[in-house]
């Protein structure tokens, strides 16, 4: 593989100038007059726009997808075919979970049948903590790949090349996904019920 270091870098500061800036929508700013599927997927690829441009023709939100979580009772459904803030904040939850994470542990995540005063509080703490987690990650990515971005290396985990950049954030990436999935497990589960498989 060949990659200009240059194009790289001027790439990785875009994005954390993009990332350090972005933000989930808060909860008030979030419509809740009633959207049919079609405003929704609209508004939706709007909020969700950290995804790099060469990806952003790929469909990652379709009516069918939204279709599919309503009818596994991922989320509530739209009334009378119109959804409103607490579907679309659903959505923006479980869209952006859904780069790591399968559905099934979101479901276990982000539990259905809540009120929406329960909901509401869920994605502030979840919009916030998004915001906190872009923050740290471009910082993890300014330390891992400091002579890319001509840095003085603060760690050792640092990438000299973006083959070595992109097999590390793979590996950080994937270890995140199954830690997180690994601690969704531990649900309703005590020590005690676990201590056997300890040993």
């Amino acid at each position: 593989m060949s990659f200009d270091t240059r194009l790289v870098a001027a790439k990785l500061r875009r994005w954390e100038k993009f990332l350090n800036q972005y933000h989930l929508p808060d909860w008030d700013s979030i419509p809740n007059f009633g959207l049919y599927m079609e405003q929704v997927i609209t508004l939706l690829k709007e909020y969700l726009d950290y995804l790099p441009p060469e990806l952003k023709e790929e469909q990652f939100i379709t009516a069918a997808t939204i279709n599919n979580y309503v009818r596994t009772k991922i989320m509530p459904g739209p009334v009378k075919k119109k959804y409103y803030r607490i579907q679309i904040a659903y959505l923006l939850m479980i869209l952006s979970l859904k780069q790591s994470l399968s559905i099934s542990m979101i479901h276990r995540l982000i539990p259905m049948d809540l009120s929406e005063e329960e909901v509401r509080g869920i994605y502030e703490a979840y919009a916030a903590r998004h915001r906190i987690a872009c923050r740290y990650f471009t910082d993890q990515v300014r330390l891992i790949a400091a002579p890319i971005l001509n840095h003085e290396p603060e760690t050792d985990i640092v990438t000299e090349t973006p083959v070595d950049l992109i097999t590390t954030t793979s590996m950080i990436g994937g270890l995140a996904c199954l830690m997180a999935e690994k601690l969704l497990l531990l649900e309703d589960l005590t020590l005690e019920d676990v201590s056997r498989d300890l040993l």
